[in-house]
């Protein structure tokens, strides 16, 4: 509310409304339907009564259209206790209700090839479970008084323009609770019979900003973004509607300020150049027919023709970005994994897709001691594959390499779209309970097994221990702090917290280095120093949560792998020939004894749910069985329970 009284001071009052579940009230309320302390009421009361509800609900996000979803519920045992909560986009589905219902229909969902997330909430909103609270939360509508809109707006219960009977009348706002959001339904309205062709969210982060690009074609801009500086913010979206056509009162935004206009010159500029004339022309990437890439390790960006890849290039060698110089192993220059998934996130971003799925290194990638590096970053159009889904690569091959000399693969990977919104902090620090892990001489041991670390990788300052999870603190050095907010998260950061791995107990033999990285989303940049906490899984697969200074949520990742790597692999890594002198060779592997319970062994019991006649001229004695429904159907006539069933 606070914010649109801010933008209507500035002349950008809204022409049309809506609102996403709570934030249906509060487009209400800039509708004049409620005074200010009627709608405070309102919107305690419906928290109050939804917080005394019993534990239990669950909320999922299914990938699938509403009937593919209805048909999920449809066909789940107990889909009456589940429904769908909010219809986001085309294909962007929310259920809700009970926690075993809502399990099974992700479940199933998974099986149809559809994607799905458990959504982190308190209760199962928008579902059956919310009808307990409705009688009560009705005699709390009641109360308030209501006022017709003055404003033409959009319901997201009904997806349609607001009629008299809607948001005037306290069913309304009764029924709101327990009916599904049509968020989707009311985009098409407002963008179609409406005419509205600039969206503006009021929020504190831009969540429905991200389903209204995926949706619509018209111009989306977020007021405000998590772990960005308000100020600048909004005045940024300001400006960007207004360049779009809105109209803004300027006079009143630099109210108080001082600002001044200044008249320009109506003539030409008049100008005398005293530098000698180039013999060549110099030319910057537009001039090239490019665009210019906007970050410290991409030159270039172009969109190629006749679909929608993007090709990124750039120029790396230890001259142009010489704090790379202080990342060596076994004596060569080798550029952090952490620069890999900096390169996939920014790729992301510049093609809407905020989130790495995966990605994987293939080669480590070596700086020469003199010269440079050409390197592409390739993201595939997203023509005949999954909508919001991009292939990503990174290549890289000598400056002066000769047109036919070929690309070296450094690393694959896959970009979505829809990061995920982090519901965690680190402002509690270090957690209470946690045991201060040493960290002197770290960065002499990790020399000794071949990982030299100049300053601009030194950036680990304290780590602790709690349980299974390490927390780290790590900042930049004060001679590359001021380059972080050139960076979605700068990788020599990155990888000095990955730093924490080697101290006490979690130290290693030999260099292992990240090698593939899955759920990788940013939610603020530019971070100079942050705490992260690290958690390291029996398969030594290692999850973070990378906080600022403040513990607000900087960026996140599912799931990292780290692999060794020798002196062998780096010496071939450049190379066009690395694999030139490779043979193929045979070497006799005998097969041991069968042991007990495996084909062949004594006591063997296998079942096979497919064709057996391949296992028995193999001469493996198998029992057969079509499928799993065959099986369990003789097991319960008694046969014996098989050691293994193979599918």
């Amino acid at each position: 509310m606070a914010l649109v009284e801010l933008l209507r001071s500035w002349g950008m009052g809204p022409d049309v409304v809506l609102g996403h579940s709570i934030g249906e009230f509060v487009a209400a309320y800039v509708a004049g339907v409620f005074e200010l302390g009627d709608a405070a009421r309102l919107v305690a009361g419906r928290a109050r009564l939804m917080q005394g509800l019993p534990s239990g609900g669950a909320m999922a996000a299914v990938e699938g259209t509403e009937a593919e979803v209805a048909d999920i519920l449809g066909g789940v045992p107990d889909g009456e206790r589940a429904t769908v909560a909010a219809v986001n986009g085309p294909t962007a589905v929310v259920v809700s209700g009970d926690e075993d219902a809502v399990e099974r229909v992700m479940a199933v969902a998974r099986e149809r090839g559809r994607r799905v997330s458990r959504l982190r909430v308190s209760h199962a909103f928008h579902s059956p479970l919310m009808e307990p609270m409705l009688t009560e939360f009705a005699e709390v509508a009641a109360s308030v008084t209501y006022r017709q809109p003055v404003l033409p707006a959009v319901s997201t219960v009904t997806g349609e323009p607001v009629g008299e009977e809607d948001w005037a009348t306290a069913d309304y706002w009764v029924d709101q609770v327990r009916r599904p959001v049509r968020f989707h339904d009311s985009l098409e309205t407002a963008t179609g019979t409406q005419s509205v062709s600039r969206l503006l969210e009021v929020g504190p982060d831009p969540v429905l900003t991200a389903l209204a690009k995926a949706a619509s074609d018209v111009i989306v801009v977020s007021a405000l973004r998590k772990g960005r500086a308000e100020a600048e913010t909004v005045l940024g979206a300001v400006a960007e509607v207004f360049v779009r056509g809105a109209k803004v009162d300027w006079a009143a935004v630099f109210a108080g300020t001082g600002a001044r206009r200044v008249g320009l010159p109506t003539y030409a500029f008049q100008r005398q150049r005293y530098w000698l004339e180039a013999s060549r022309p110099v030319t910057d990437a537009r001039g090239l027919g490019l665009g210019a890439a906007e970050h410290p390790m991409l030159g270039a960006a172009v969109t190629v023709a006749g679909s929608d890849a993007v090709l990124l290039t750039g120029r790396l060698s230890v001259s142009s970005h010489p704090w790379l110089a202080d990342h060596a192993v076994a004596g060569s220059v080798l550029v952090p994994g952490t620069m890999f998934v900096e390169l996939a996130v920014q790729a992301g971003e510049r093609v809407g897709c905020e989130r790495v799925e995966e990605l994987t290194l293939q080669a480590p990638l070596v700086l020469p001691e003199q010269g440079a590096l050409q390197v592409q970053l390739s993201i595939d159009s997203t023509g005949g594959t999954e909508e919001g889904r991009r292939a990503v690569r990174v290549y890289s091959r000598p400056e002066d390499a000769a047109a036919e000399e070929p690309w070296t693969l450094h690393a694959t990977g896959t970009l979505i779209s829809g990061g995920t919104v982090a519901d965690w902090d680190l402002a509690v620090w270090p957690p209470a309970g946690a045991e201060q892990v040493p960290v002197e001489g770290l960065y002499e041991r990790l020399a000794g097994g071949g990982l030299v670390y100049g300053p601009a990788f030194r950036g680990l300052r304290e780590v602790w221990r709690h349980g299974e999870d390490l927390f780290v603190e790590a900042a930049l050095p004060e001679s590359l702090s001021g380059d972080a907010a050139d960076f979605g998260l700068h990788p020599a950061l990155l990888d000095s917290v990955l730093h924490a791995l080697g101290v006490g107990d979690q130290a290693g033999e030999g260099a292992a280095l990240p090698f593939s990285w899955s759920g990788v989303s940013l939610s603020a940049v530019g971070a100079a120093a942050v705490r992260v906490r690290l958690s390291v899984g029996r398969s030594g697969e290692v999850a973070l949560q990378i906080a600022d200074a403040t513990g607000a949520p900087v960026a996140e990742v599912e799931s990292l792998v780290l692999r060794p790597v020798s002196t062998a692999d780096l010496a071939t890594a450049n190379s066009p020939h690395r694999d030139s002198l490779f043979r193929l060779g045979w070497i006799p592997a005998p097969a041991p004894a069968p042991a007990p319970g495996e084909p062949g062994g004594s006591g063997a019991a296998w079942a096979v749910l497919a064709d057996t006649d391949e296992w028995r001229d193999a001469g493996v004695p198998v029992t057969g069985y079509a499928d799993l429904a065959a099986l369990t159907a003789a097991l319960d006539d008694g046969s014996p329970v098989p050691d293994t069933v193979v599918l």
